[in-house]
């Protein structure tokens, strides 16, 4: 008994660490890192928007303290989000201004496009008119209205806004590479799903999938192929072509 009780014990100190952790580190991942130059790109991406921890003006709370500030981050797929019964998201025209706002922070050179709605969050490509690449992606929670880079494969692998950046080695796959790498997957992920559409994004691709029509979002690391499925987005309710 003596002994259960210790492990007991050990791993509720251990909760507690990781959770101060998650709280002191937050704030250098989600701040925001815009100056009037635009995107610093030493890190791995702006965090702005209304409701970091918890916005009433949506009635929508993403949980409460440090827990609350990661679900409203979509880093867990909101699988602990709390809405009141009444929430309402905020409309796909508030959240494409918002979008746009965000990209500024990239150069004034960049746009938004593919623009998609999950039940969780909007989301959206940024592309760099210059040189017709996309860049990065981004999110709108529906209910709390902040503004985020996208968490995973964005934030991870990006070769020009995430951690990726420190990856000087070629590419292993290029894109009709990774895209087989896709399907042979989601033979067993989703069986019968296939490729609707894809993105080249820097030291990465992303993928819409699904069977009649889209179901979901997975990445592929362009380095070691790598299959990072977008689980934080929840169900796809839509989307549309659109240029800011």
């Amino acid at each position: 008994m003596a002994d259960n009780k210790n492990i007991i014990i050990g791993l509720l100190v251990l909760i507690v660490i990781l959770l101060l952790a998650v709280l002191v580190f937050r704030p250098m991942m989600y701040s925001s890192t815009s100056d009037t130059d635009g995107y610093q790109p030493g890190h791995m991406g702006p965090g702005t928007g209304p409701g970091m921890m918890n916005n009433s003006d949506y009635n929508y709370s993403p949980g409460s303290g440090m827990m609350g500030g990661m679900m409203t981050s979509n880093m867990m797929g909101n699988m602990m989000a709390i809405y009141y019964p009444d929430s309402e998201p905020i409309t796909q025209d508030e959240a494409l201004r918002s979008m746009q706002d965000f990209s500024t922070q990239y150069g004034s050179n960049v746009e938004v496009e593919d623009f998609m709605v999950f039940s969780g969050n909007y989301y959206a490509v940024l592309k760099d008119t210059n040189s017709s690449q996309d860049i990065a992606e981004i999110i709108v929670d529906r209910y709390s209205g902040s503004t985020y880079p996208e968490p995973g494969p964005n934030m991870m692998w990006n070769t020009l806004y995430g951690a990726g950046r420190t990856n000087t080695n070629g590419t292993e796959y290029d894109l009709t590479e990774a895209e087989n790498l896709a399907k042979d997957f989601l033979g067993g992920y989703l069986p019968e799903a296939q490729i609707m559409e894809s993105k080249e994004m820097p030291g990465y691709y992303t993928f819409d999938f699904g069977r009649q029509e889209i179901e979901g979002m997975l990445s592929v690391n362009a380095y070691n192929g790598q299959i990072w499925v977008h689980t934080w987005h929840g169900p796809y309710l839509g989307g549309m072509n659109v240029t800011s």
